[in-house]
């Protein structure tokens, strides 16, 4: 039963709109003062509310604001007179659905109630969610994976080939979650210098230690209540490790050189495109630190195993890219879609995007052909990255390109293993494979 929450003072109101929409088969249940409706919508479950915008103890605008600190997802929609108009305005631009001016069309209401319960009936049948896109039985699982777990509380990991995505996938979860209204705080555990671990973690006191002039917050500190996000987590040096675990099992810490304890209230999400699992066998991650952080396990799928999403992506790429590049590109022909949905793509929508990019700049008219993708995705649809054609010689750059993409492939395009395998730093890796269009 499609449940709905009347909330307005007017008697003569209430009786006409449930009438009307109890004959359509809504639950309606109503409130007729401000603290009535916030009491109610803290002890029950509606899916949708719909609240005039003048109360005798408030406004719709205040109830508004209350509810959507739990709840961001559930329509809300305000009831006004003309002379409160611009106050529905402003409730719209704090989190309202949408409003409709008194007298009130009952069959415009009816209407709107409709899109919002087929809406939430199909809540997974969009080509794009939060920013993700995806029309595949996997994506639409994943969306489905990202409403529920957003709900909670508990720390999450991601995993996924490098390119598939995870922090749009935390950064979603974020969004659909009570924390939303808060930072989100993302940092990159690759990329952190193994001496400044701690301080970018937790922060430091000023005169901590020598260059320290002032006090410097940290990031666990800088997300508040909102999320803190540790992309890479399996890069976290040991030593760190022990400290993170220590801060989620006690939800305090220390500033760097600090003696006052701080209260950790944000919420951790973490990723990888490592098998962390492996590395708890080979003493190389923390078994304890792995469980803290895995209460709940997301995964998500490589670009080849939903290659029916490719179409969705290339046709989003080539908007974002012509509206970028001032460019009147408007479709792909079939040849070159059909290049596209055949190759593997090892670095997953990453590099799909990174391909489309070029394609965009190289395309003089409005439709991209073949001619505009990179002769590596022509030729190669598996995983052979080196062919040397005859008479036809290869800078020492083109070998280069070569090598790495053919050890990324092996490696499943982990850049730690394979920055291992070519004797270099993952820094240097990322470096190179920037340079080559890789990343």
């Amino acid at each position: 039963m499609f449940r709905v929450l009347l909330i307005d003072d007017e008697e003569r109101i209430i009786k006409i709109i449930k009438t009307v929409l109890t004959k359509e088969g809504y639950e309606v249940d109503t409130a007729k003062s401000k603290s009535e409706a916030l009491q109610k919508l803290d002890s029950e479950n509606y899916n949708l509310i719909l609240s005039d915008y003048l109360l005798e103890d408030g406004t719709g605008m205040e109830i508004l604001e209350h509810f959507r600190k739990r709840d961001l997802i559930t329509p809300f929609i305000i009831i006004t007179a003309y002379g409160s108009i611009n106050g529905a305005v402003e409730a719209v631009k704090k989190g309202a659905n949408h409003y409709i001016p008194k007298p009130i069309d009952t069959d415009n209401l009816i209407k709107m109630i409709e899109f919002y319960k087929e809406k939430q009936a199909n809540p997974f049948e969009v080509d794009e969610f939060e920013g993700i896109v995806g029309k595949s039985k996997k994506m639409k699982e994943l969306f489905k994976e990202i409403e529920i777990v957003s709900k909670s509380e508990s720390t999450i990991l991601i995993e996924g080939e490098s390119g598939t995505g995870k922090e749009l996938v935390a950064k979603a979860i974020h969004k659909r979650s009570r924390r939303s209204l808060h930072p989100f705080v993302s940092i990159n555990c690759s990329a952190i210098p193994f001496e400044l671990f701690e301080n970018e973690l937790f922060g430091h006191e000023k005169g901590a230690y020598t260059g320290a002039a002032t006090r410097e917050i940290g990031k666990i500190e800088l997300a508040g209540e909102g999320t803190l996000f540790l992309d890479e987590v399996g890069e976290m040096p040991l030593f760190m490790q022990a400290k993170l675990l220590r801060v989620l099992q006690e939800k305090e810490f220390y500033r760097v050189g600090g003696t006052s304890l701080i209260k950790m209230r944000c919420r951790v999400i973490s990723a990888t495109n490592r098998n962390l699992e492996e590395m708890v066998e080979n003493k190389e991650f923390r078994e304890d630190l792995f469980y803290r952080i895995n209460v709940i396990h997301i995964k998500i799928p490589p670009l080849r195993e939903r290659k029916e999403d490719i179409p969705l992506l290339v046709k989003k790429f080539i908007e974002k890219f012509t509206r970028i590049n001032n460019k009147n590109i408007y479709d792909i022909d079939s040849d070159a879609m059909e290049i596209l949905t055949e190759y593997d793509w090892p670095g997953n929508v990453r590099q799909l995007e990174n391909i489309i990019e070029r394609a965009v700049v190289l395309c003089q008219g409005e439709i991209i052909t073949p001619q505009h993708l990179p002769q590596r995705i022509k030729e190669k649809k598996n995983s052979d990255f080196i062919t040397i054609e005859k008479d036809k010689p290869l800078s020492l750059s083109e070998i280069e390109k070569n090598i790495i993409l053919k050890i990324l492939q092996e490696e499943n395009f982990n850049q730690t293993k394979t920055a291992q395998r070519l004797g270099i730093s993952r820094k240097q890796l990322r470096t190179k494979m920037k340079n080559f269009g890789l990343l």
